[in-house]
């Protein structure tokens, strides 16, 4: 009985998974069982209903343990993309379930981004532009612009660069900073001490990084605990000079909190790719801020990124099928789990 697959997310429109799979040579069948991205839990199930693997987007479409009990057959889960919020790892391994992502997808891209938004705020590149479409190119320097804009701008080198998390895109973007002569602080307390050693950077605590760093930038999971773990008193420890970026997701940094921050002077700036909730909605008072900047969670973006992206969750079933472990396995403790239950081979 061939191995069946179940594409939720309608990728199989945009690759040939039959192709992939009869040039690996394996039996697996691919199901196209489109689901919003906003399914429940319900639809979830009814949609797999008795496939062996199961194509999504973890971000956004629920894998809970209500999920993984009812799906009895299922022995892999693969998230296209990096994050997974809605994917309980935990249940996954308990009903012996490989959960695997794509860690590796778009970290040039991504970190690109994040500089970008650090150049953003400290040359005050959007706020110049709309000044200029609005009010007009005056002579300089005795214009708003020379006036007041540009004794807010800063210069890079010799400035600090805090990142909060280091995993695989803040490691991406130390290079790029260090091109710019940024020194390069680093909060994550799940990294062991010579991979900070191996990058150069130095390992501080937060409340360090929040004082000493000229900019932040955001790159730690989400996760219940990190949920607006950056808040107001936070915020207020940064430097008034600061800036703040956030590419890694919305929820880690309070939103009120943030507008307060702005408005009141405790940070000079935020460019954030994400935000919560997502879209932002059109009335949030963010939106009115000339210090704040949106990019509509585009720092993955690039015109050739998706059939890379989309290929890469046939070949982690390729994989799974010939007896080997998903690249982007979540759960490396599923393993005995997973042999017990369902044998090397599928």
């Amino acid at each position: 009985m061939a191995f069946k697959a179940v594409d939720l997310l309608g990728l199989s429109l945009v690759v040939d998974y039959d192709t992939v799979f009869k040039q690996a040579g394996v039996d697996v069948e691919i199901a196209g069982n489109f689901c919003p991205l906003d399914a429940s839990e319900d639809q979830i199930i009814a949609a797999v209903g008795d496939g062996d693997a199961a194509i999504t987007q973890a971000t956004y479409q629920p894998f809970t343990r209500k999920v993984f009990e009812s799906l009895t057959n299922l022995k892999l889960v693969t998230s296209v993309g990096v994050g997974y919020d809605k994917l309980d790892v935990d249940a996954a391994t308990e009903f012996g379930v490989l959960a695997a992502n794509v860690p590796d997808f778009c970290l040039e891209e991504v970190s690109d981004h994040a500089m970008a938004l650090i150049l953003t705020c400290t040359r005050r590149v959007c706020q110049i532009n709309q000044i200029v479409k609005t009010r007009g190119w005056k002579e300089q320097p005795d214009s708003f612009i020379g006036s007041e804009i540009w004794p807010r701008m800063s210069k890079l080198r010799g400035s600090t660069l805090g990142l909060l998390g280091f995993g695989r895109i803040p490691q991406a973007l130390v290079p790029k900073a260090r091109g710019f002569g940024m020194r390069v602080l680093v909060y994550d307390p799940f990294i062991p001490p010579e991979v900070f050693r191996s990058f150069g950077v130095e390992q501080v605590d937060l409340d360090r990084l929040l004082a000493e760093s000229d900019a932040i930038s955001v790159h730690t999971p989400y996760t219940p605990e990190t949920r607006h773990l950056l808040g107001l008193e936070q915020l207020r420890k940064m430097k008034p000079t600061a800036c703040l970026v956030n590419t890694a997701r919305g929820p880690i940094v309070d939103h009120e909190a943030l507008y307060t921050a702005l408005t009141e002077g405790h940070i000079a700036a935020a460019a954030f790719d994400v935000t919560e909730p997502e879209p932002i909605n059109a009335d949030n008072p963010l939106l009115q801020l000339e210090n704040f900047v949106v990019t509509a969670h585009s720092a993955h973006a690039y015109s050739s990124a998706n059939p890379g992206l989309t290929r890469r969750a046939g070949e982690e079933i390729i994989k799974v099928v010939k007896g080997g472990w998903p690249y982007g396995l979540l759960n490396p403790q599923v393993k005995e789990k997973y042999l017990e239950k369902w044998g090397k081979s599928t």
